[in-house]
């Protein structure tokens, strides 16, 4: 992300801050400061909502009020948040055949991570990327659905993953790919969040390991429980 981006996002993420915190100060009957110097141009509480600057000042109180009062020193670190364990759809994976690999991964109870498709355009999405070995060709990654949900700190309901989440990827290994054991180094990319904060986003390693074998060899489906879970509609594996 350049630092283009970076600011777009960020001033979309105080946007929509600020809309929530002048929400929430008309459902609490919150009044200006009665200081004649708040109602005054370039003073007080009124200049606050009209810079940028003292507004991120007035957000970051807010946020660390929050996270201070909700989450207190019981915090995860955001890589404690997802468990992902990867695995491989045929075993082994003779030349020429389409396979998966999946990732599934167990969200800590509490915490929630961004669907792929994100609903606001400055949260960051959940992604799936692969270091592929020699002789094994990517053909899709398929992400499923998000869950809609409510929370404190959105105006707007907000796609995510909770509880568990299967990602997958198709492949094919090529008619010339190396022989033997493989593997495929994966890489998670999520944000954790609570109902009322989120932690910085986090790149977790996980590793797939199968065997290639000649092509022709017999190979039997592995991992049905995880593979023979529902695609999302119109997704196959040829």
């Amino acid at each position: 992300m350049d630092e283009h981006e970076f600011g777009k996002k960020g001033e979309a993420a105080l946007e929509a801050l600020r809309r929530r915190l002048l929400e929430l100060g008309d459902e609490h009957g919150f009044e200006p400061h009665p200081d004649p110097a708040a109602r005054q141009p370039g003073g007080g509480v009124t200049a606050m909502h009209r810079t940028p600057a003292g507004f991120l000042l007035f957000c970051l109180a807010v946020g660390c009020l929050a996270l201070g009062s909700a989450a207190g020193p019981q915090l995860p670190r955001a890589s404690e948040v997802v468990e992902p364990r990867a695995y491989v759809s045929l075993e082994p994976v003779p030349r020429g055949r389409a396979f998966e690999v999946a990732v599934a991964a167990r969200i800590r109870p509490g915490f929630h991570i961004n669907a792929h498709k994100v609903s606001l355009d400055y949260l960051i999405p959940t992604t799936l990327a692969a270091e592929l070995p020699q002789g094994v060709r990517a053909l899709d990654t398929v992400y499923p659905p998000g869950v809609p949900r409510t929370f404190q700190f959105s105006l707007e309901k907000l796609s995510v993953y909770e509880g568990s989440v299967t990602l997958r990827m198709k492949l094919r290994a090529l008619p010339d790919a190396p022989l033997g054991a493989q593997k495929i180094a994966l890489t998670l990319r999520y944000q954790p969040c609570n109902d009322v904060a989120c932690l910085p986003p986090v790149s977790k390693p996980v590793t797939a390991e199968f065997e290639i074998a000649p092509a022709g060899t017999p190979a039997r489906p592995a991992n049905r429980a995880i593979f023979e879970l529902p695609r999302p509609k119109g997704q196959s594996l040829r």
